[in-house]
């Protein structure tokens, strides 16, 4: 069990970078307003024209950071990670269903604990080939020290828009970092169709693959999974989101 005294208690910086989700955010926000090992929540909005910013500004823990313009995923990351005042660092993204307080302890207890170097979440309607092989390799919502991005943040410029998270899996994989693949039942990340309609969506997936594989060439990708999957970690899961110890002051 995660003490919630001294040192332990508020540990942990959140990043969500977040474009044009007003109708999502607040469920996120819901679930690390007030979680006893969240000490603080950036919001970095990339250039949103609904009211992201509105809804993110109505919650008092909420620091909420605005792009000049739409500068993309990495970039808001950047942004967020030289803003980030703690030592373990907790990424979510901006537009996912059923997320509870019990889903973030489970995905930070892995690393605070000492038993992973990197959490990455595989959440329930991740890809199939994904949850068979057992790890989502863009996920976005990781845990991890900020030492690991020790001096790789001003390379985060240079990346494409959706590049960070392979490049982030790339130094995992040079310091051998031990990593946790957290399963998160009941925790959903939609579709880009059903948020920006068939044909946007899948503009939308073209651009994020396009974006990848400026990153990493196809063939280095599969290395990288596999990679990946040797370093893994078993998840002890000290308990699953919806029983009475994950339950007990987390559950919104």
């Amino acid at each position: 069990m995660i003490s919630r005294a001294g040192t332990e208690a508020r540990c942990v910086s959140c990043i969500i970078p977040a474009f044009n989700e007003a109708a999502r955010i607040g469920a996120v926000l819901d679930a690390v307003a007030g979680h006893p090992l969240v000490g603080e929540i950036i919001v970095v909005d990339d250039g949103s024209t609904d009211a992201t910013v509105e809804i993110a500004r109505g919650y008092a823990e909420a620091q909420v950071i605005q792009q000049p313009q739409n500068m993309g995923k990495t970039r808001a990351l950047q942004t967020g990670l030289a803003a980030a005042r703690h030592d373990l660092i907790l990424l979510l993204d901006a537009d996912l269903l059923g997320l509870t307080g019990a889903h973030v302890t489970r995905l930070i207890e892995p690393v605070q604990a000492g038993r992973a170097d990197i959490a990455i979440s595989l959440r329930q309607n991740a890809p199939g080939i994904w949850r068979l092989i057992g790890i989502d390799y863009i996920s976005g919502e990781r845990v991890f020290h900020r030492s690991l991005l020790d001096g790789h943040l001003k390379a985060l410029g240079h990346l494409a828009n959706f590049g960070f998270e392979v490049f982030l899996n790339s130094i995992c994989i040079s310091n051998s970092s031990r990593i946790c693949i957290v399963r998160w039942a009941g925790v959903e990340s939609p579709f880009k169709k059903a948020k920006v309609g068939m044909w946007r969506g899948l503009k939308s997936d073209a651009l994020m693959m396009r974006d990848i594989f400026r990153t990493v060439s196809p063939l280095s990708l599969v290395g990288q999974i596999l990679a990946m999957r040797r370093l893994r970690v078993p998840d002890r899961g000290f308990a699953k989101p919806g029983t009475t110890e994950a339950a007990q002051g987390l559950r919104k």
